[in-house]
């Protein structure tokens, strides 16, 4: 029988598992060009307005339809909407299902997404708690999951059913601590997003961004994260990211 010295055993039972909470379109799997282009199509179509992509991804990260809801109401669309007023909520919301019903049929014809480079190698090789969130549907999510990364990839996985508020909001990442049984402490966000760092900041989680082939400039990530917490893309963060693993207590 193998004997452990107390002392070590002490040690070990003070070991504070540290947990990272992978945002997932954009950081991970590189499916937001055709969400956007979805997005789009389905407004020109439904409702003969043309959206801007940079619109689209400020607000990625929000729940779609409530996307939707979003961008009819920016003044610059709500003016191509025929009969429909932004005091009008019935019709407004009537038409963002319409327009986000017919978005997610787009989609499943163009979809062609695929992991970001780098991201199946962080995370098999990373030694953590880890989580993933999303605000898709559960189904497509576990689909994502088990086609490039495997069952077994995390420990938790939230997606939108689980939720009762997209992000802005700090539920999504708070869902995630409490499933990981972890304090925001010992925890660390991935983003790619200002909705997703600012649901972060909501739940008071440190975050990091992986800016990938996002549209957006660095100025429209200013006040929400500091600027040496931004790196290039999904693969330049594994070294910070493994050591962060690696830390405990």
């Amino acid at each position: 029988m193998c004997v452990i010295h107390q002392d070590l055993l002490k040690s070990f039972s003070m070991e504070r598992k540290k947990g990272i909470i992978f945002d997932m379109d954009g950081v991970l799997v590189d499916a937001m060009p055709f969400h956007c282009k979805a997005i789009q199509t389905a407004a020109k179509n439904e409702a003969n307005i043309d959206i801007a992509q940079r619109d689209v991804y400020l607000l990625e990260g929000m729940p779609g339809e409530d996307m939707v809801r979003e961008l009819l109401q920016d003044k610059r669309y709500s003016g191509n909407i025929q009969n429909i007023s932004n005091n009008d909520s019935k019709n407004l919301d009537s038409l963002a299902h319409r327009i986000h019903e017919s978005k997610k049929k787009i989609f499943q014809q163009i979809n062609a997404s695929k992991p970001i480079n780098g991201a199946q190698e962080l995370v098999s090789s990373l030694r953590c708690k880890k989580a993933l969130v999303s605000g898709a549907a559960k189904q497509e999510v576990n689909t994502i999951i088990e086609k490039y990364f495997g069952k077994e990839a995390f420990d938790v996985v939230v997606s939108g059913e689980d939720l009762e508020e997209g992000k802005p909001s700090p539920d999504p990442f708070r869902t995630a601590l409490t499933k990981m049984g972890l304090p925001e402490s010992d925890a660390i966000v991935i983003e790619n997003a200002p909705l997703g760092i600012r649901a972060a900041n909501n739940a008071r989680i440190k975050c990091i961004v992986t800016l990938n082939n996002t549209p957006l400039q660095l100025s429209d990530f200013e006040g929400l994260v500091e600027h040496e917490l931004m790196f290039a893309d999904t693969r330049s963060v594994f070294s910070f990211l493994k050591e962060y693993c690696e830390k405990t207590g």
